[in-house]
């Protein structure tokens, strides 16, 4: 496979894509934003049913390329043997319900981590791969919190899990949990 990424881009893609939808007060289809998880294992279950063409509980290497040519999108026949590979976790080349399942919560957690790397990078100084004191003082800055550097020092210090006075991204995903 080309790119690890591409296929799971693409599962969360078609998930939204056959996410149940509703109108909202002003007539406008709208996403329906499950937060809770049985919602989301119903959403699930409906990408998964419509992605399981021939309904034998399980996905196919060519049930997944028909899946992504819905979307526009074209993957070749090694690309959805490799996908399928990915989370296949009993070996018979295929993807049942709960493996589909971790491949999309693979995705999600890949997701959330970048989306946490880039708010990182908002508070790191250019040429730095760390908040220091004076980089989360200038961010709070912006934000419209005046502090001072010792008041981030001390900010810092409670997260600053090697005591080596900066956030590394580790503890900055540890702080934003």
């Amino acid at each position: 496979m080309k790119n690890n990424t591409q296929p799971q881009s693409s599962f969360k893609k078609l998930c939204r894509k056959l996410s149940p939808k509703r109108e909202d007060s002003a007539g406008e289809i709208q996403q329906h934003n499950s937060s809770n998880g049985e919602d989301k294992n119903r959403e699930l279950e409906a990408v998964f049913s419509y992605m399981d063409a021939n309904r034998d509980g399980r996905i196919s290497p060519e049930e997944l390329q028909k899946s992504f040519m819905t979307l526009g999108e074209q993957l070749s026949d090694e690309e959805a043997v490799a996908a399928v590979r990915l989370s296949d976790t009993d070996g018979d080349g295929m993807l049942d319900f709960e493996e589909f399942s971790q491949l999309i919560k693979v995705d999600d957690e890949e997701e959330k981590k970048m989306e946490l790397k880039g708010a990182f990078r908002l508070y790191i100084a250019e040429g730095e791969d760390c908040i220091t004191p004076r980089s989360l003082k200038m961010m709070l800055k912006k934000l419209g919190e005046s502090r001072t550097t010792d008041d981030c020092r001390v900010m810092i210090s409670a997260f600053d899990l090697n005591a080596d006075g900066v956030l590394s991204f580790d503890e900055f995903a540890l702080m934003m949990r």
